[in-house]
């Protein structure tokens, strides 16, 4: 039996474990990247484990997220990743130069190799044939430091595509349609892979689009062939040396199977509160907004810039809408003036903005109150924004233009008739004007270079090791689908505190309850720590080990819930916080906020897999008594033991 282009990669970077599902197994990793938002605590980690140089192919350091010099804070955490990029032997991405996954794309993505990345939307890079898996922080330390990336290997969903896309219709809509299908938590335990015919419409950009947004489907990561397009792309970039051909073997199987028709899509949209809550434009078309923001690494590319230009071309958009432009590059920008795509928006009223992550992690451009704000983002979880009410819907770059020349939700295909418009044709340029004079490379020399920390960059504490007993209280009691941005929220406001743990921890849950933060403190004093229960999915959305880190650091012991997002799992273990999840479901509802639980011989119950009993006291005096159960590898059980990731290799390195 032939092999799929998944199970190729794999297979090429196999070192511990078999390829069965549910299995965990130990990959070489080539390539690692970080952001700043959670960059400044992989750094802390690396000096934590006292690495001397980075043992990947390529590592790099970008700066794309926290851009905004409101004080001094993150200009110091800009001159910290500098000197921590020089120290430990990284490439340097300075602020302004671009978003984290295209710049990665353009400039270090090669088919055939792996990368782990301390965001998310790390994913993105399969769009070139790689195995891209977004991850915590501490993996990708691990990692940079030589070490295997570890993973339960997924089911791979392979997805059909045919046909070719109408006009009005572009790779978003694609995304959307798998979201629309499958929602927010289809993917999981899953990586998707893409073939078929219809590739050979969609660009090695296009790709990136889909590629993106897989993390929004909880997919471990998304798969696309190396093939001509891949080989265009590199080109364009001029780096054709690099392309090899990986693609599928004719008599491949896949473990799941779906099929897109290209030719049948039509304009979609994901309403507010979460990604996948999609509908096509049509069903929301005429509601008024105040707002619609282009870019992101969720529509990066120079024909998503380029299109938006020429539709708006010649016209001023709505004096009812800020209509706003996240360039994702230098690079971008110069070729979008080069392509006249940079003066139509500007000419049609558009505000540019720092090439960056901005608006997408609540870095400035936050909308209006209770007004609705269209974005070509990845997510619109609540509060994202930066404002409490917002109402954010996600759509693409065609969608996005339109309502901005009409001020209401448009379906770009009407455009015809209200401004007598045909779809405009996109013809990509051969060659690209590259720009990388914002990339430092690394120093060849490492030897006696110094960590630049201003005074809001603290170095990470000791972390406790995992205790036999405890007698902790319930603080929080949660639904399903709980977003990392609920548990550790992003935004102007918290995430300079990235690189300040004391600080930026007394976020902790703050969009569900405000009032956690102390009781977690009191109860850490009280009682040693607390824990929390879930529903289905905790903690999906972005990689921020900052939702794990801060509250461990407030005294977190464990979690229980139905089910857990793949990366936010992986957190919890790496900082030593006990993964639990129902025997029965059922068991969800005897816990109310306030209980009181007891565990006794945990640590040996955790180590020999025995069922994990919890005794729950209620306020009145009676008990319930439970079990528990973790799905942990006899690895994971290790490092948990020793209280996270950074102590056990502290250990090995001794």
């Amino acid at each position: 039996m032939g092999l799929n282009v998944t199970q190729k990669l794999i297979k090429e970077h196999l070192v511990e474990g078999e390829m069965t599902p549910g299995t965990e197994i130990g990959l070489t990793i080539d390539q690692a990247l970080l952001q700043d938002a959670t960059g400044t605590l992989v750094q802390l980690e690396l000096e934590a484990m006292n690495l001397d140089r980075a043992k990947t192919e390529v590592a790099v350091q970008y700066v794309d997220h926290n851009l905004l010099q409101t004080d001094f804070k993150n200009a110091d955490d800009h001159v910290f990743l500098h000197s921590a990029a020089q120290k430990f032997g990284l490439w340097f991405s300075r602020p302004g130069n671009g978003v984290s996954h295209p710049v990665h794309m353009e400039r270090f993505g090669i088919p055939g190799k792996t990368l782990v990345g301390s965001d998310s939307h790390s994913c993105a890079a399969g769009s070139l044939g790689m195995l891209a898996i977004g991850t915590g922080g501490l993996d990708v330390a691990a990692a940079i430091a030589g070490q295997p990336y570890f993973v339960k290997m997924p089911k791979i969903m392979g997805v059909k595509l045919t046909g070719k896309l109408p006009d009005w219709v572009s790779a978003k809509d694609v995304i959307l349609e798998m979201l629309r299908r499958h929602d927010v938590d289809g993917g999981v335990g899953k990586i998707i892979e893409y073939y078929g015919d219809g590739l050979k419409h969609l660009s090695a950009m296009d790709r990136h689009v889909i590629a993106n947004m897989g993390a929004e489907l909880g997919a471990t990561t998304t798969v696309f062939p190396s093939d001509e397009e891949t080989r265009r792309f590199l080109k364009s970039q001029r780096r054709e040396d690099d392309w090899v051909e990986l693609i599928a073997d004719d008599d491949c199987e896949y473990d799941v199977h779906e099929e897109i028709i290209l030719d049948e899509l039509v304009p979609l949209i994901a309403k507010p509160t979460s990604p996948g809550n999609v509908v096509p434009v049509s069903e929301v078309a005429g509601k008024e907004i105040s707002q619609v923001v282009i870019g992101s690494s969720a529509n990066p590319g120079l024909r998503d810039f380029w299109i938006a230009g020429a539709i708006v071309k010649d016209k001023t958009v709505s004096q009812d809408v800020s209509f706003d432009i996240n360039p994702t590059s230098r690079q971008i920008i110069q070729n979008m003036i080069d392509t006249k795509a940079f003066g139509n928006l500007i000419t049609s009223g558009a505000r540019f903005h720092q090439s960056g992550c901005m608006g997408c992690i609540g870095m400035g451009q936050a909308p209006a109150s209770n007004t609705i704000s269209l974005r070509t983002m990845p997510r619109n979880f609540p509060d994202r924004s930066g404002t409490k009410d917002d109402q954010v819907y996600l759509c693409s770059p065609e969608t996005a233009a339109a309502s901005a020349l009409t001020g209401k939700i448009t379906d770009p295909r009407d455009l015809e008739k209200l401004f007598d418009m045909s779809y405009p044709k996109y013809e990509a340029p051969e060659l690209q004007i590259i720009h990388t004079d914002m990339l430092v490379a690394p120093p060849e020399d490492t030897s006696g270079l110094e960590l630049e920390k201003g005074p809001n960059i603290v170095s990470i504490p000791h972390i406790n090791e995992l205790q036999n007993q405890y007698d902790v209280p319930v603080l929080l009691k949660m639904a399903d689908d709980v977003s990392t941005d609920e548990i550790l929220k992003a935004g102007a406001e918290v995430l300079p505190f990235r690189s300040n743990l004391p600080e930026i921890s007394k976020y902790s849950y703050t969009v569900i309850d405000p009032t956690f933060y102390d009781r977690a403190m009191k109860s850490k004093d009280q009682h040693g720590g607390h824990i929390v229960v879930a529903g289905d999915n905790y903690a999906q959305g972005s990689s921020r080990e900052h939702a794990a880190l801060a509250p461990k650091y407030l005294g977190q012991v464990a979690v229980i819930a139905k089910g857990y997002a793949r990366i936010a799992w992986q957190n919890l273990v790496n900082f030593g916080i006990l993964p639990l999840e129902f025997d029965n479901n059922d068991d969800y509802e005897k816990f109310q906020q306030g209980d009181m639980v007891r565990f006794r011989n945990l640590k040996e119950d955790v180590v020999n897999r025995n069922p994990i009993t919890i005794v729950i006291k209620k306020e009145g005096g009676d008990e319930v008594e439970i079990t528990t159960k973790h799905s942990m590898s006899d690895r994971q059980i290790g490092i948990l033991i020793k209280g996270g990731i950074i102590n056990d290799f502290k250990e090995k390195l001794n």
